[in-house]
């Protein structure tokens, strides 16, 4: 099963469009953990487990193991996900850019290494540093198109040709690039009239769509604006706002990370058929 059909399967499945980031913090996890070897690999491993059938897809954010080296705990979790949820896309996020065979490299890293089902790359150097991700037919190539931090619009504002360059690059992946029908976009949730122009420009390609939770992307104005005609199409990915919620009574922080996925994941769908 490629990334496409898991994806539209995953949706079904677990009636979600809801995206479970993975971005480990060590000084946010819960004071049983603090200190412990393993603690990145449990704790993703409970959310995991708690949010599993209300998520379409799970999307771990390789700098935020990197940067502790904890690569071999991110390859646990990786291998987690693929043996106990192989029903559950996983998107590696880790914006890669670059050409030839570095761009090589990164792909084997993502698809050979993690066993991811899609990455997320950078497309500012051109169709050749996309393409070779494209020779794992099979897998997702989630393509930065319009960004959900204010500082985008520096670059993705500018005009080209008439339009606005996040626009052209909606329109060089849809029309050129998708060779395979393997291609998506990341557009933000806190720019919903750009991800309406973008879902016009695109069809039912998926898109990725961070930035509800906590950087305050409105729920509505995003399902309205970037759902297909038959109401999916969609990843919203909510990270922080799952992880890191805040216990209520006899709640730990799995159970709390269930509730807030949950309450997000439902929140979702009144909209997405209304």
């Amino acid at each position: 099963m490629n990334f496409m059909n898991k994806l539209s399967a995953a949706w079904t499945r677990n009636d979600s469009l809801l995206c479970v980031g993975l971005d480990p913090d060590l000084t946010r996890f819960p004071a049983h953990l603090q200190g412990q070897p393993d603690a990145i690999v449990r704790f993703c491993g409970a959310i995991i487990d708690a949010t599993a059938d209300l998520a379409c897809a799970f999307k771990p954010q390789i700098a935020y193991f990197a940067a502790l080296g904890a690569e071999d705990q991110l390859e646990a979790i990786c291998r987690y996900l693929r043996e106990r949820y192989p029903h559950i896309p996983l998107i590696l996020d880790a914006k890669r850019g670059d050409i030839g065979a570095t761009a090589h490299q990164y792909a084997r890293e993502a698809f050979e290494r993690y066993g991811a089902d899609a990455v997320t790359v950078n497309p500012y150097m051109g169709f050749d540093s996309v393409e070779p991700y494209m020779a794992w037919a099979d897998r997702g190539v989630i393509v930065l198109c319009r960004t959900s931090n204010a500082g985008g619009s520096d670059l993705q504002f500018l005009d080209v040709g008439g339009q606005p360059l996040y626009q052209h690059v909606a329109r060089l992946v849809a029309e050129k690039w998708n060779r395979n029908g393997q291609c998506a976009l990341v557009v933000g949730a806190t720019f919903p009239e750009e991800l309406a122009q973008v879902r016009k420009i695109v069809g039912d390609m998926p898109l990725l769509v961070p930035g509800v939770g906590a950087q305050g992307g409105d729920v509505e104005a995003t399902v309205r604006a970037g759902r297909t005609a038959d109401g999916t199409g969609m990843m919203i990915n909510s990270s922080r706002a799952i992880l890191y919620a805040t216990a209520h009574d006899g709640e730990d922080f799995a159970a709390a990370a269930r509730r807030v996925a949950r309450e997000t994941r439902d929140e979702i769908n009144r909209y997405r058929r209304a």
